[in-house]
C-alpha cells in the first residue's frame, strides 16, 4: 500500500508539476515578448525618425549617422538587451550602399531562415527564438525581434534586436526546482502517512491472521485483542466468537469420538467373557449334535457359526478401536512378499474351490522384500483375495505382485458383478455392501476393506480401486518398500478396462472410454473416517450405543 501510493504520489506530482511549469513558464515568457516586441517598436521607431529628421544627402554621412545611433541601438530591451543586427535586404537595387552593423558580437548565422524571410516579406513585427552564446562555452535562450526600416538612399534594410531571455530562465528553473523539491517531500510525507496509516489498519488484521494460524494448529484458547468500536473491532470480535464457537464443538465433537470410542472399546471387551461361556456351550452342542434330533443338530452348526463370525466382528472392532483411538503401532520387518502373497493364496483355495473360482497367480521370479508388517500386510492381502473371490461370479481371480525401487504393490482382480458408479465413496466404509442382497459366503466382519485402508495408511502407502459394472473390480495395494518412506507411482498399473468412462461435459477426464459401460474410479476413504455403527441382527448393539446418548446410523447394506 505504502509503495502503491507512493508511486501514484509521483505520477500525479509529475502531471501537475509538468502542468504548474508549462503555465509559468508560457506566462513568463509571454510577458517577457510582449515586453520585447514594444521595446524593439518603440527602438526601431525612434531610429526611422531621428533618420527621416536628419539631413543625410551622401551615403557617407548616412554610414555616419548609423554609426552615431548604434549606442541607441544596442540599449533597446532594457537590461535584457543582447545586441542589434541591421542588415541589408537581399535583392535590393537602392543607388547607395552602406555597411551592416552588429553589436557585441552577434552575427546573421545567429537568426532563422525562417525569421529573415519572415522580415523580408512582412511589414511587421516578426520574432523567433535564438541560442545566444555564454561566457561558458554554453549557450542561453534569447528572443530576436526583427521589421524592415527605410535609409532613404540605401534603401530597406532589416533590424534586428536580441533580447536576452536568461534571467527569465533563471526564474523558471528555479520554480521547478522548488516544484520538484515540494513534490518529492509531499510524496514522502504522503507515504509516511499512508504507512502510519496502514500499519494502524493492518496490525490488527495480522494478529487475526497469526491467531488463525495458531487456531488452525490447535490452539484453540487464541483470541484477538478487541480496541475500540470501528469495524477492525468488529472483526476482532466476530473472530473471537468463531474461535469460541470452533472450540466449544471441537471439545463436544473430541469428548463425543472419545466416549464413542471408549464405548466400542469397553464393548468389545465386556463381550469377550460372555462369548467365551457361549463358545465353551456352543461347542459342546456342536460336538455333541449327532445324538441330536435334526433340527436341534442344524441349530447347532448354525450356533457355531454365528459363534465364528461374532468372534471376528469382536476381533475386528477391537482392532478399529485401536486404529481410532490412534493406538496402532508399526512393527516393520523385512518380509518376502512374494511368499507371503503365495501363503494367503493357498490359505484361500478352499474358498475359492467351493466357489468354482480359479485364483492365479504373478509374482517375480525370486524374493520381494519390503520392510512391513507381516500380520497386517498378510491381513489386508486375504482380505482382497476373498473379497475378489465372492464377487467373482464363477470367474477367475488374478492376483500379480510387482515391485521396483521405492514401492511395492499387490493387484487383485475378478471379473465378477464390478462396482456401480454410486459405490465410488463407500466402498471404503464401515459395515457397507454394494449389494444388499448379496449373502456372505465367506463369513466377513462388514469391517475388511475399512481395516485394509487403515493398515495401509499405517504403513504410508495408499488402498486404491477401480471398477466396471459387469466386468469386475481391481483392488491396488501400494506399499513403500522402506518403512517411513513416501510412495510414488506404482510400478503395477490399473487394468485399462476398468479405466472411468469419461463424461461428457468433463474435458479433463481420462480419455480411456468402454463403450456401452458405466464406468468409476473409487478413491480410498481417509483414515480414521468413522463410518456407521451397526450391522444386520446387531439391534441390540444399536439400541444400547442409541442408549448412551451417541449417534447411530442406519446400516447401510454393501460390500465390506
Amino acid at each position: 500500500m505504502v509503495g502503491l501510493t507512493v508511486v501514484l504520489c509521483v505520477l500525479t506530482m509529475a502531471v501537475v508539476g509538468g502542468f504548474l511549469a508549462d503555465a509559468i513558464s508560457e506566462r513568463l515568457f509571454d510577458a517577457r515578448r510582449q515586453q520585447a516586441f514594444a521595446e524593439a517598436g518603440a527602438g526601431a521607431r525612434a531610429f526611422q525618425d531621428r533618420l527621416d529628421q536628419a539631413d543625410v544627402p551622401t551615403g557617407v554621412e548616412l554610414q555616419q549617422f548609423v554609426l552615431d545611433n548604434s549606442e541607441q541601438l544596442s540599449s533597446v530591451g532594457g537590461e535584457g538587451a543582447a545586441g542589434f543586427l541591421l542588415l541589408r535586404v537581399p535583392g535590393s537595387d537602392a543607388p547607395v550602399t552602406i555597411n551592416g552593423l552588429q553589436s557585441n558580437g552577434l552575427t546573421p548565422g545567429l537568426l532563422p531562415d525562417a525569421l529573415r524571410e519572415a522580415v523580408e516579406t512582412e511589414s511587421t513585427q516578426q520574432a523567433a527564438p535564438v541560442a545566444l552564446p555564454s561566457s561558458d562555452g554554453g549557450t542561453t535562450p534569447g528572443l530576436a525581434v526583427g521589421q524592415r526600416v527605410d535609409l532613404a538612399l540605401a534603401g530597406q534594410y532589416e533590424l534586428y534586436f536580441v533580447i536576452d531571455l536568461g534571467r527569465e530562465q533563471e526564474t523558471l528553473d528555479a520554480v521547478q526546482r522548488v516544484l520538484v523539491v515540494g513534490g518529492l517531500l509531499l510524496v514522502l510525507l504522503l507515504g509516511g502517512v499512508v504507512s502510519v496509516v496502514t500499519r494502524l489498519v493492518v496490525r490488527p488484521v495480522r494478529e487475526a491472521a497469526a491467531a488463525a494460524a495458531r487456531l488452525s494448529a490447535g490452539d484453540l484458547d487464541q483470541r484477538v485483542d478487541v480496541r475500540g468500536e470501528d469495524d477492525l473491532a468488529a472483526l476482532g470480535r466476530t473472530f473471537n466468537d468463531m474461535a469460541a464457537s470452533l472450540q466449544r464443538q471441537i471439545t463436544q465433537l473430541a469428548e463425543l469420538s472419545r466416549l464413542q470410542q471408549r464405548f466400542v472399546s469397553d464393548v468389545s471387551h465386556e463381550l469377550r467373557t460372555p462369548l467365551t461361556t457361549m463358545r465353551m456351550a456352543g461347542e459342546v452342542l456342536h460336538e455333541a449334535r449327532g445324538d441330536l434330533e435334526p433340527a436341534a443338530s442344524r441349530s447347532a452348526e448354525l450356533l457355531m457359526t454365528q459363534l465364528d463370525r461374532f468372534e471376528a466382528l469382536l476381533a475386528d472392532l477391537l482392532e478399529m478401536s485401536r486404529f481410532d483411538a490412534g493406538a496402532a503401532a508399526l512393527d516393520p520387518e523385512v518380509v518376502d512378499l512374494a511368499a507371503l502373497v503365495a501363503r494367503v493364496v493357498e490359505h484361500a483355495e478352499p474358498v475359492a474351490s467351493a466357489q468354482g473360482v480359479e485364483v492365479a497367480v504373478v509374482v517375480p521370479e525370486g524374493p520381494v522384500t519390503a520392510e512391513v508388517e507381516p500380520r497386517r500386510v498378510e491381513r489386508v492381502v486375504r482380505n482382497l483375495v476373498l473379497n475378489a473371490v465372492e464377487h467373482a461370479e464363477g470367474r477367475p481371480v488374478e492376483v500379480e505382485l510387482a515391485a521396483d525401487a521405492s514401492a511395492v504393490a499387490v493387484l487383485v482382480r475378478d471379473h465378477g458383478i464390478g462396482l456401480r458408479p454410486e459405490d465410488a465413496e463407500r466402498v471404503f466404509d464401515r459395515f457397507w455392501r454394494a449389494d444388499p442382497a448379496r449373502a456372505r459366503t465367506t463369513g466377513g466382519s462388514g469391517l475388511g476393506l475399512a481395516i485394509s485402508t487403515e493398515d495401509a495408511v499405517l504403513h504410508g502407502g495408499r488402498l486404491e480401486v477401480v471398477g466396471q459394472l459387469g466386468l469386475g473390480a481391481a483392488f491396488r495395494l501400494l506399499l513403500p518398500r522402506v518403512a517411513g518412506s513416501a510412495v510414488g507411482m506404482s510400478p503395477l498399473p490399473m487394468p485399462v478396462d476398468l479405466a472411468p468412462v469419461a463424461p461428457p461435459d468433463d474435458p479433463t477426464a481420462p480419455s480411456v472410454l468402454v463403450e456401452g459401460l458405466p464406468g468409476v474410479v473409487l478413491v480410498p476413504s481417509a483414515a480414521g473416517s468413522p463410518g456407521a455403527w451397526g450391522d444386520a441382527g446387531t439391534e441390540a448393539a444399536a439400541d444400547t450405543i442409541a442408549t448412551a446418548s451417541l449417534p447411530v446410523l442406519p446400516p447401510p447394506a454393501g460390500r465390506g
